[in-house]
């Protein structure tokens, strides 16, 4: 037997169509009842339950309880960048499953990834900032400089505070639509919330899709220009 880490059960728990469904319904960071992630899976609640059950023995689930209600949501970061990148390697393998409608362009515009910016906006916000010197890439190592720290903690950010969680600052998750580098981490959820707690973004309700107002695009486009 082969030592080391088990890839073969996490494959197993992902390959199924019904639990991969309830792990994409949960990629856009919001907890979710059994009863939503049996619809989103198209099975009955019993066999949704089992599902669920085996997805948080294998680590990939946590369970939050308010009251009598149970949610369940993706266990860490971690997880929403395995699946972001397994979308991002079966699309370089023509493996798609959605037809493109009305809504694609909006959601390869700029959507959530678990709780951070991803799509053309995602990407283009992490080239930016190295291009600015506000962050050294090495290979998919992604440090703060000082430069950066400056510049962001002028943007309103509490950097200090970021630190000093226990989540990574700053970390590299492959992009499925644009097939490049956006940031996660503390550092990109926390731009994240700063463009939707400014009111210059909103999640697009039943959506991964972010949304920008004029003058939030705007503030956007200025505070991460173009990389040449």
């Amino acid at each position: 037997m082969a030592e080391g880490p088990d890839i073969a059960r996490i494959a197993s728990l992902i390959g199924d169509p019904a639990r991969s469904n309830m792990l994409l319904a949960l990629l856009g960071g919001q907890a979710l009842t059994a009863t939503e992630l049996a619809g989103a899976a198209g099975v009955t609640l019993q066999t949704a339950s089992s599902h669920l059950s085996k997805l948080e023995e294998g680590g990939l689930l946590a369970q939050r309880k308010q009251g009598r209600h149970r949610y369940f949501a993706l266990a860490d970061g971690h997880v929403g960048a395995m699946i972001e990148s397994l979308m991002s390697f079966s699309a370089t393998r023509g493996h798609l499953r959605h037809r493109a409608g009305p809504k694609e362009p909006e959601l390869r515009k700029a959507r959530i990834c678990y709780d951070h910016l991803a799509g053309d906006y995602g990407v283009r916000m992490l080239d930016s900032l190295i291009a600015q010197g506000a962050i050294r890439a090495e290979d998919e190592a992604l440090t703060l400089t000082g430069e950066g720290e400056s510049l962001l903690v002028g943007q309103g950010l509490d950097i200090g505070s970021l630190r000093a969680k226990r989540r990574p600052l700053c970390r590299a998750c492959l992009d499925w639509s644009e097939r490049r580098t956006h940031l996660a981490g503390a550092l990109g959820a926390a731009l994240l919330s700063h463009f939707l707690e400014r009111g210059h973004a909103r999640r697009v309700e039943e959506s991964r899709i972010i949304r920008f107002s004029p003058d939030g695009e705007r503030r956007f486009l200025a505070m991460f220009p173009a990389a040449d």
